[in-house]
């Protein structure tokens, strides 16, 4: 059984089904639709990707699909109860819940920011967008660098400011960064950098150093949060819940549970991961292996993971790719911007859609 429909999730599902023989596999999903979440800035602007429902994604592969939130774990018994009262029984799990926005890190998130994690979230944003004369986007990662860009270049009229608590694009080079804070500034989007925030209020947002910053809304996109069902039920998680895994995503604690994507720890060549699409997919794919290989009865190999670039858009006609060693330390002078960057980028968000539609053949990273 499969808890979740992302990246990691669908392509755990997909390739699982591919490798466990006549092993029964299902996936829960609290949707019957496939998130490109990697595109929800573009949502928030008004832009429409494709609609890709689960059931034609899965056709032909013998998954289950079961539409319904998962309401609690019982690792003893093996089981999963549901929102609709069912409760569903597994001899291997994959856990892929994924992540949400962190609303409660800060006193009044919750209350006035909009988040970007999910489509309703996104769609939320658009419906405001008309009516508003500025907006402040609060997180300086690439989150919160595509949406404060898309935003910029859907509409330039809006006055944005761009909040960060440390630097912007602390995880690309140099020569990447000199790029966004000048296309930024090109298109009279301020930034804030070294800027903790305190509070955001229906007004705008205080900054710890005592600034008042007014706006008209507020787009949260700083640090996620996972659910708390795997440290309900008894899992060894970290302390931010996610569930500590072994070199082949297994629990450490329950081995008939295997966790990928945003909801499992993972260091990459010596460093934690960042979360992200390019490392989530093939931590799913592996992790559909995984699952197999404890369905047959067989001792799961280790993951072998790396990282190969970081891909930012800057709207839908710039963007930035930061080459990066194996283990996501960024190559300074190796950097791609402008068009050709952007066409890079669309590439790769459209490979991984093709990777969950085909995941034998694997993800381009």
């Amino acid at each position: 059984m499969v808890l979740g429909a992302g990246y990691a999730g669908l392509g755990a599902a997909k390739r699982a089904a591919r490798a466990a023989g006549d092993a029964e596999v299902t996936l829960v999903n609290a949707s019957d639709r496939f998130v490109e979440r990697v595109r929800l800035h573009q949502v928030a602007t008004g832009q429409k990707p494709a609609d890709l429902p689960l059931a034609g994604l899965l056709e032909g592969t013998g998954v289950g699909l079961v539409v319904a939130r998962v309401t609690g774990l019982d690792p003893a018994a093996r089981r999963v109860r549901l929102d609709d009262g069912r409760a569903l029984d597994y001899d291997t799990l994959v856990y892929a819940l994924g992540s949400t926005a962190d609303l409660d890190v800060v006193p009044g998130a919750r209350e006035h920011a909009f988040a970007i994690a999910q489509p309703e979230d996104a769609e939320r944003l658009s419906a405001r967008l008309p009516g508003l004369g500025s907006l402040t986007v609060i997180g300086g990662g690439l989150t919160g660098i595509e949406t404060a860009s898309e935003l910029a270049d859907a509409r330039p009229g809006l006055r944005i400011d761009l909040v960060t608590a440390g630097v912007l694009g602390a995880s690309v080079g140099d020569r990447a960064r000199d790029h966004l804070r000048r296309w930024f500034a090109e298109r009279g989007v301020t930034v804030h950098e070294n800027a903790p925030v305190a509070k955001v209020a229906a007004d705008g947002l205080l900054l710890e150093d005592g600034r008042h910053l007014p706006s008209d809304a507020v787009v949260w996109a700083a640090g996620f949060r996972v659910p708390a069902l795997a440290a309900e039920a008894g899992l060894g998680v970290d302390e931010r819940g996610r569930v500590r895994v072994d070199g082949s995503l297994r629990a450490e604690t329950h081995p008939e549970v295997v966790a990928v994507g945003d909801v499992a720890t993972l260091s990459v060549r010596g460093r934690e991961a960042r979360m992200s699409c390019q490392i989530g997919l093939p931590m799913g794919l592996h992790g559909g292996v995984t699952a197999a290989a404890l369905a047959r009865g067989r001792e799961p190999a280790r993951a072998k993971l790396r990282y190969v670039s970081q891909c930012i858009s800057l709207g839908r006609r710039d963007g930035v790719v930061q080459f990066s060693r194996a283990d996501d330390t960024p190559i300074t002078r190796a950097v791609v911007t402008g068009r050709a960057a952007a066409r890079i980028k669309e590439t790769i968000v459209r490979s991984t859609v093709f990777a969950v539609r085909h995941p034998g053949v694997g993800a381009l990273l």
